[in-house]
């Protein structure tokens, strides 16, 4: 009945009945629902981004990619109010070192459940968000510095390029792509009024996508994205 009662042997330690009490009496007045009305974590997650209306096809495909894991996962069956700080944490460090997802695939998923946590927070359905805490202090940062090429370099894949019989025809698009700079998606959205022969400008103000079959004319990502690239 109390914490200090002994516990038989064949027992699961656990919260005693009075802890359990207590638990219950202070849940009910902050306003908690019990259980955390009885929602796992992939319910959670598909209710948060339900309700995320307008975002970019990239993003609604890191959602995406955020619930088939869940699905397969069986944290994802976890019910969120049984989630705790450690569990979290244990779960991305797991997903790096078991299963050797990359730095930048945990940022996402973290980045999906934290907000989803928050909404679980403010609907009364739990008193903590149990991924509110700094990434780095988890997993460490595995990406790879990317080094640009040396002038050297960039001649020889160009010579190569014009050389060679298949590669030659996107000899002038690589080209182009080197000496601007030009996300790839950018440069396949450029169209004739994008191009400024007489100041030498080219101005990038938005991007083709293709998201399975169908082509989409988006915006930059970031409102520094919108830029004018001057040409030599």
């Amino acid at each position: 009945l109390d914490r200090n009662d002994r516990i038989m042997p064949d027992r699961k330690k656990e919260p005693s009945l009075r802890e359990k009490e207590r638990q219950v009496q202070a849940d009910l007045f902050n306003q908690i629902v019990p259980a955390g009305a009885g929602l796992k974590v992939i319910d959670l997650v598909e209710r948060y981004t339900s309700l995320k209306i307008g975002v970019r096809e990239s993003t609604k495909a890191n959602y995406r990619t955020v619930i088939n894991l869940l699905k397969k996962d069986s944290f994802g069956q976890k019910r969120i109010d049984k989630v705790k700080l450690s569990d979290a944490k244990k779960w991305l460090a797991d997903l790096q070192t078991k299963e050797g997802r990359g730095f930048s695939t945990i940022r996402t998923i973290r980045g999906v459940l934290k907000p989803a946590f928050q909404l679980a927070m403010d609907d009364d359905l739990i008193r903590k968000n149990p991924f509110s805490f700094e990434l780095m202090t988890v997993v460490y940062n595995d990406s790879i510095t990317r080094e640009a090429l040396s002038r050297e370099d960039e001649r020889k894949f160009l010579d190569f390029v014009q050389q060679d019989k298949h590669f030659s025809r996107y000899y002038e698009g690589i080209y182009i792509l080197f000496n601007t700079g030009l996300r790839i998606s950018e440069f396949v959205g450029l169209t004739r009024t994008d191009i400024d022969f007489k100041n030498m400008k080219i101005k990038v103000d938005h991007q083709l996508q293709r998201y399975k079959n169908e082509y989409h004319i988006l915006e930059p990502k970031t409102k520094s994205g919108v830029r004018e690239v001057p040409m030599t």
